[in-house]
């Protein structure tokens, strides 16, 4: 850790990232389980 780094704020963009990967595994998970359901279905 370099004295110049910011306080354990992380830089904007990869916020932005963290916050499009949280809704993206919540879209694949919503997926796998629709899925299941329609393979269930079958």
């Amino acid at each position: 850790m370099l004295w110049s780094d910011p306080e354990n704020e992380p830089p904007e963009e990869l916020r932005d990232m963290q916050g499009m990967l949280r809704r993206l595994s919540v879209l694949l998970a919503l997926a796998m389980v629709l899925a299941m359901i329609v393979i269930g279905v079958r």
